[in-house]
């Protein structure tokens, strides 16, 4: 049997600067694997909301199951993670940046602003938020035109293929940033509500109800955490509620990635103009909250394993050794 020396480190490695400051790539790591683990188990409903959102051809006439089927159908199992690839690539260092900024905005702000949690929570998330969809979003500009992308077209080829093209065609730099802003604004209310609800749910149920909801962390007694059904259920309302909140931003968003390969892309080229353009065309329920139904069934399971693997993760990598 192991011992519990050698599994958990020892004071004078916590106490060694080197150590403390190798916390970061700890928490980087952490938060990547919580993000791709969340993102494969819902690959196939993330197609299929790509294919709704932006008023796909052969799609825009199904509802989702309709839609699932036919991809399946007219792609084989494997069409429902086109684009998959390219999401794995971006949601690692999207996942990790995110939760490593969480954690170091949340400290910072704490230090500046002092004792308000509910605030730090806020900002903290929105902050980290925006920090990973800048540093990613090239990625998911790629992984958005595949996943698109229906079986016989003949528009890209794999994801340099799509890079270069999109890089030769669509100005440069410029084109991989193309419905950034819109990005960013949804992405503060979304990612600032998702880890303020996480954050405040978990707290208050191991303030109130530890003994049922709560245990010792494995890598530090002193430290209460979630059980996993009750990390589950407060990361799938997590989700739920932010992603009605910045759901129209996330529609806005794809149409204006997807623009330059849709044929009403001169009314899709500013943030006012696509929502006004998709308001007025299809409305609120089918327009701006098109798929909202699919998002919500992968949303709310995402949501509930990244924080859940990310809150398992700190335990495996001794991050609440060093709190």
């Amino acid at each position: 049997m192991t011992s519990e020396a050698a599994i958990t480190p020892s004071k004078s490695r916590l106490q060694n600067p080197g150590y403390r400051d190798f916390y970061w790539v700890r928490s980087f790591v952490a938060g990547g694997v919580a993000s791709c683990c969340a993102k494969t188990t819902i690959a196939p409903l993330d197609r299929v909301k790509i294919l709704l959102q932006a008023q796909n051809v052969h799609y825009r006439h199904l509802g989702v199951l309709a839609t699932v089927f036919a991809v399946k159908n007219n792609e084989g199992y494997l069409g429902l993670y086109k684009g998959n690839g390219a999401m794995m690539v971006r949601i690692f260092p999207y996942g990790a940046i995110q939760f490593m900024a969480f954690d170091k905005y949340k400290k910072l702000l704490r230090a500046k602003l002092g004792k308000s949690e509910h605030v730090h929570r806020l900002m903290a998330g929105s902050m980290a938020g925006i920090t990973a969809v800048i540093c990613t979003y090239p990625l998911d500009m790629v992984r958005a035109r595949l996943a698109f992308q229906v079986k016989g077209e003949l528009g890209y080829n794999g994801i340099l293929h799509t890079f270069k093209t999109i890089y030769t065609k669509e100005g440069g730099l410029r084109g991989y940033y193309r419905g950034l802003i819109p990005t960013i604004v949804g992405m503060a209310p979304y990612a600032g509500f998702s880890f303020f609800t996480f954050e405040t749910l978990k707290t208050t149920g191991l303030r109130h109800f530890s003994d049922v909801l709560g245990k010792p962390s494995s890598d530090n007694p002193d430290v209460m955490v979630l059980k996993t059904p009750a990390s589950l259920l407060c990361g799938g309302v997590a989700g739920a509620i932010a992603q009605t909140i910045s759901y129209p931003l996330d529609v806005t968003r794809r149409r204006m990635q997807l623009a330059a390969i849709l044929p009403d892309s001169e009314k899709c080229r500013t943030m006012l103009e696509t929502l006004k353009y998709v308001y007025n065309e299809h409305g609120i329920r089918r327009g701006l909250y098109r798929g909202l139904s699919l998002n919500y069934i992968r949303c709310i399971p995402s949501q509930a394993v990244a924080f859940t693997t990310y809150e398992f993760m700190r335990q495996v990598l001794h991050l609440n050794k060093t709190l």
